[in-house]
C-alpha cells in the first residue's frame, strides 16, 4: 500500500477473547497486517499483542476504551493476543485483516 493512502478493512479472520480480572490469550486468525480490536464491555480492556502462547496482558498494556474500536498495525511475527479487563468482564473481539481504516 502506498505511504499516506487509505484502504477500507477487508478481515480475514476474527477470534473472541473473554475478559476478566485475570489475562486471557488466544491465537489469532487469519492473515494481514492490520487487526481491528472491538472492546465490546461496558469496562476498559487492556490488549498486548506476542508470537506464542505465554503473551499475557496487564493494565500497563494499549487500553482500548469501553464500547470501541480500534485498529492497529502489526506484522506477521504476531500470532497471538492477550486481553485483560480488570473492573469488567465480557468480550474483547480481534479482527485480523488488511485496510487502514474501518
Amino acid at each position: 500500500m502506498p505511504l499516506g493512502s487509505v484502504s477500507p478493512f477487508r478481515p480475514t479472520g476474527t477470534v473472541s477473547v473473554s475478559v476478566g480480572s485475570a489475562s486471557t490469550n488466544a491465537p489469532l486468525s487469519g492473515g494481514g497486517d492490520s487487526v481491528v480490536v472491538t472492546n465490546t464491555t461496558s469496562s476498559l480492556a487492556y490488549i498486548r499483542f506476542g508470537s506464542d502462547p505465554t503473551v499475557a496482558a496487564s493494565a500497563s498494556d494499549m487500553p482500548i476504551l469501553a464500547n470501541s474500536r480500534l485498529i492497529l498495525s502489526v506484522n506477521s511475527l504476531i500470532t497471538y493476543v492477550a486481553a485483560i479487563s480488570p473492573s469488567g468482564s465480557g468480550l474483547v473481539l480481534f479482527s485480523r485483516g488488511d485496510g487502514s481504516f474501518v
